[in-house]
């Protein structure tokens, strides 16, 4: 991620404390090219790597910042489904308790529905004893009847 620094060309130019301890130099000439070429390079080179660096921390700003947002997208999306399961959840538990109340309410009508039908039945036992009971009846007046007739 990083890029290694360059090192940087640096001349010696020796100083001479007099014209004549100086080699044939003159201002314009070929040494003082190179050095002003030297010096030049040297400064497109911090500019050019001042501006990498400020890319750089400009790409990882912006990098930073699209992290952020889909990190936030996916989190609304994720908080919405984990308000939606507990919502169906507290309803699931209602739902629970109210089939728990119908289930109580229908052992209830089933215990009164067989009641009613013993009932019924035992009522109908009954008709059919009276029933019996007036034929014999009948059998018996009707005998006592033939018998005081004769």
């Amino acid at each position: 991620m990083y890029s290694p620094q360059l090192p940087l060309a640096r001349t010696r130019v020796p100083h001479y404390s007099s014209s004549s301890e100086a080699p044939n130099a003159d201002p314009g000439g070929l040494e003082a090219s190179l050095l002003q070429f030297i010096h030049h390079h040297h400064e497109a080179s911090l500019g050019l790597r001042e501006h990498t660096e400020r890319e750089k921390k400009d790409a990882i700003r912006n990098a930073a910042r699209v992290s952020d947002l889909l990190v936030d997208a996916v989190n609304g999306g994720v908080q919405e489904a984990f308000v939606n399961q507990k919502r169906i959840e507290l309803e699931i538990r209602a739902l629970a308790a109210t089939i728990a109340r119908f289930m109580k309410q229908t052992d209830h009508w089933l215990t009164a529905t067989h009641a009613i039908n013993t009932a019924i039945k035992e009522i109908g036992d009954f008709e059919n004893w009276m029933k019996t009971m007036e034929f014999d009846c009948k059998s018996v007046s009707a005998a006592i009847h033939n018998i005081h007739q004769a």
